[in-house]
This record gives C-alpha cells, sequence and structure tokens, in this order.
C-alpha cells in the first residue's frame, strides 16, 4: 500500500480538546507522511486522546485535521477515513468467547467485508502476518497477553490499511515478545503510515522514523529520534559516585554513575540517547509548568 508523497497522511492543525477543566490537547499541530511516527510523552499527555481523534473516534473542540485527505468532521469522511485505516486501542474490546478468528471476522465484517468467502481469506491473509494462523481457533480468554495483542493487531490490518493507529502497542509483553512486535511495525511502516504511542525511549529509537512528544496535551517536539537525543549533547557524563545535583542518575553495570543534568567542569561526558533527551524535554516542560 503506498501512500502519495504530495498528501500528508494526516495533518493536523491547532487540535484543542478539554475535559472539563482539564486541557487534554492544546493547539497541537502535526504532520505524518510514510514511516513509523512515535508519540511519547508521560501518563496524561493526551497520547490517547490524540490517537482517538486521528482514529475518528473522538472528535476534537476546535483545530484542523485532515486524515487520508478525508475531512473526519464529515459523515463522508470519517467513513471514507475508516475504511481505509486501522485501529489498535488501548483496550481492544475483546469477547473471551470469541475465537481468535471470529474476533478477526467481526472487525472484517464491521469493516464491511461483506463476500464471506473473501472476507475469510483477508481473516486468514492477517492471521499468518501476526504469526496467529496455528492458534486462530482458540478462544481469546485461552491465549496469552502476547497472542492477545497479536490478534489485535491483526484485526487493525484487516483491509491492509494505508494508516495505522496504534496506542500502547507492546504494553505488557515479555522482552521476546516486544522485539518480534517491533519488528512486524517496521516492516507495517514500509509504504503506509503508523503513529504509535509508547513509553519506551528505545522503541523509539529502534523503528521509528520520527517522535512526537506530547506533555501537558503540548507537542514539545517533533523530530527525528537523533535530534531528540541531541537535546541532551553535553549534559550526560560519567562519575565514580553520584551526583545529587543530576536531573537523574543511575548506577550501571560498569559499576560507574550515568547522569543527567548539569555536568561539573571537566566532566567526562557521554554521547546522548533518546531516553537523555527525553528526560531533559520533559523536565524543562516541569519547569515551565510549575512556573
Amino acid at each position: 500500500m503506498t501512500i502519495a508523497a504530495t498528501v500528508p497522511a494526516v495533518h493536523a492543525t491547532g487540535l484543542s480538546l478539554r475535559y472539563g477543566r482539564t486541557h487534554a490537547l492544546r493547539d497541537v499541530d502535526f504532520t505524518l507522511d510514510a514511516g513509523v511516527t512515535a508519540l511519547l510523552g508521560p501518563n496524561g499527555a493526551g497520547k490517547t486522546t490524540l490517537l482517538r481523534i486521528v482514529a475518528t473516534a473522538l472528535a476534537p473542540d476546535s483545530g484542523e485535521l485532515t486524515v487520508l485527505g478525508a475531512d473526519p468532521r464529515t459523515g463522508a469522511g470519517r467513513l471514507s477515513v475508516r475504511r481505509r485505516m486501522g485501529y489498535l486501542p488501548q483496550d481492544p474490546g475483546f469477547h473471551p468467547g470469541f475465537t481468535a478468528f471470529e474476533f478477526v471476522d467481526y472487525v472484517a465484517i464491521l469493516k464491511e467485508l461483506t463476500d464471506r468467502r473473501a472476507r475469510h481469506g483477508e481473516v486468514r491473509r492477517v492471521l499468518a502476518a501476526v504469526g496467529m494462523q496455528a492458534q486462530r481457533g482458540r478462544r481469546i480468554r485461552a491465549l496469552s497477553g502476547g497472542m492477545r495483542q497479536r490478534v489485535a493487531l491483526a484485526a487493525a490490518l484487516v483491509g491492509d490499511p494505508e494508516l495505522l493507529v496504534l496506542d500502547e502497542p507492546t504494553v505488557g509483553l515479555d522482552p521476546e515478545q516486544r522485539l518480534r512486535f517491533r519488528e512486524m511495525i517496521a516492516e507495517l511502516g514500509e509504504g503506509r503510515t503508523v503513529l504509535l504511542s509508547t513509553h519506551q525511549t528505545e522503541e523509539a529509537m529502534a523503528l521509528c522514523q520520527r517522535v512526537i512528544v506530547l506533555d501537558h496535551g503540548l507537542v514539545r517536539f517533533a523530530g527525528t529520534p537523533v535530534d531528540l537525543a541531541a537535546l541532551a549533547r553535553g549534559r550526560v557524563w560519567t562519575s565514580g559516585t553520584r551526583e545529587p545535583r543530576a536531573l537523574a542518575s543511575w548506577r550501571t553495570g560498569s559499576g560507574l554513575y550515568r547522569h543527567v543534568g548539569d555536568p561539573p567542569p571537566g566532566a567526562d561526558l557521554l554521547d546522548p540517547t533518546v531516553e537523555d533527551g527525553y528526560l531533559m524535554l520533559v523536565d524543562v516542560a516541569a519547569s515551565e509548568v510549575a512556573a
């Protein structure tokens, strides 16, 4: 599936939404093209709210949004988006009595795949794509957390969507399962647009071409993982003792301490990581909110 290079998959300008007195999103601007984009941010940053808006499950209070060239504010626009998008929410709403095949088949029916033979062929295709073909007859309640996530991803892949919106797709997975998921998502991002939220900064570095950092409903950063790491350049160092004035400090496997913050004169500086840049960014954001 290839998206025309001249039309962004998602273009948002000034998106805002409030829950009572709480500003979930404040004038959010961003553009998504083909590839994998990570949405990073602390709990309560507005990530799920933003994903639900992109997935047409929620409407903003104000702002402009175009998804796959359509306007989700109109009925025709929402229908157009939903036909061409795959969505994996935090809670996929499994019916525990369904088999894996039945759940994905149910989603395929909702996506208007009416021809039974063709639909079942598509269900088998997406289950095979996520490595669940052999378990297709097992009931959801009998599957492990990792298998359930793969079934949910298979449901999102029905119809070969141009846009995938994934909310914490690797939550609850063990390290091996997380690596397998990364491999699948990276492959899916070749030729289509994937937007995923995560708390794992290493995922952003491992498989994403672009990162958006959201905090207190504001976009604090939008760029490449390398650019995010560069925000901490000159602010990461190592020493033999803990530095109490550092923003973050921990002992590594080498026995030395790794610090992020304001280094002392002559400090032994290290190359920063995406996590370091994220820590610096969120710390600055917290200081602004406190002020």
